[in-house]
């Protein structure tokens, strides 16, 4: 297909606005579904990181990798008991899960990133004690939610034009525990503590959707609560809106549900008119965060 040059220098100028408005914005990516295992889908998402960071924005990755946990314990031998649909993460499952998410697909997303002209950095929420979590639930181990955050070398990574890829594996609260963080809980505990300008959270769906099935683009709290009481929002979708209000209320300024399948959705969001997806904001117009 040949490209219209007129057409690609207009959509350049009307995208100026959007590239003032963020520059120096901090976005918090969360990464993860079915693009992670496709190596087109994978180099395009990396491209578009960079051409954030080549903007000025601070992009911050922060993955999941459930299919290839999946995988390898099923070539382990190692077998998943579930609680009340969730999985129970014994001593054995976590090693499985920090090997693949700080390992495999971690490093694969950051040469993803590296490939594309970009400098990248990938870490997990052990180091510089980033993410100190406690246990969600007794009953399902080593699965952790965040209770303290230390986010400063990923201002440290900004400030050297680096970007940080984040693994949701976690420290404890004693010597030697480690923790896996479901990775829409993890991206927003970080954008949360980094105050970030956006959330962005990659789905397999396109967004947050009504009664008649019609995708809502601009939503409050108010209104998650009240289509989540309804019924209307179910399934999936509640833990991804549960981190989207836990990440306003620590200072987020917007959280965006979309769909990681559409081509370029992350720039689609920040710098068109169109938008992707379903932005969920605070009814109280919030001032952009600014560093001390």
């Amino acid at each position: 297909m040949t490209r219209d040059p007129a057409a690609t220098a207009k959509t350049l100028s009307e995208a100026l606005p959007y590239l003032q408005r963020y520059a120096g914005a901090i976005v918090v990516v969360k990464f993860g579904g079915n693009a992670m295992g496709d190596q087109a889908a994978m180099a395009e998402f990396a491209r578009d990181i960079v051409l954030m960071r080549q903007v000025g924005v601070n992009p911050v990755v922060v993955h999941g990798g459930g299919p290839m946990i999946n995988d390898l314990l099923a070539r382990l031998g190692i077998k998943s008991e579930f609680v009340r649909g969730k999985r129970v993460t014994d001593k054995a499952t976590v090693e499985v899960v920090e090997m693949v998410l700080t390992g495999l697909v971690n490093k694969r997303i950051v040469q993803a990133i590296m490939d594309e002209g970009g400098r990248a950095v990938g870490l997990s929420g052990k180091d510089d004690d980033l993410m100190v979590c406690e246990a969600d639930d007794p009953e399902l181990g080593f699965v952790g939610k965040p209770v303290e955050m230390n986010v400063q070398v990923l201002r440290d990574l900004f400030s050297a034009g680096i970007i940080p890829v984040v693994a949701p594996v976690a420290t404890g609260m004693a010597d030697n525990e480690t923790f896996n963080v479901n990775g829409d809980t993890a991206a927003g505990a970080i954008a949360g503590a980094l105050k970030a300008d956006r959330l962005l959270l990659l789905t397999d769906v396109a967004g947050v959707k009504n009664a008649a099935g019609e995708v809502m683009t601009q939503l409050t709290p108010e209104d998650v609560r009240r289509m989540t009481d309804e019924g209307v929002i179910a399934g999936g979708m509640i833990p991804k809106t549960e981190t989207a209000l836990a990440a306003l209320d620590q200072g987020v300024r917007a959280v965006v549900i979309l769909d990681g399948r559409v081509p370029n959705a992350c720039l689609l969001e920040l710098f068109t008119d169109q938008g992707a997806g379903s932005m969920i904001r605070s009814t109280e117009p919030r001032v952009k965060p600014r560093e001390a």
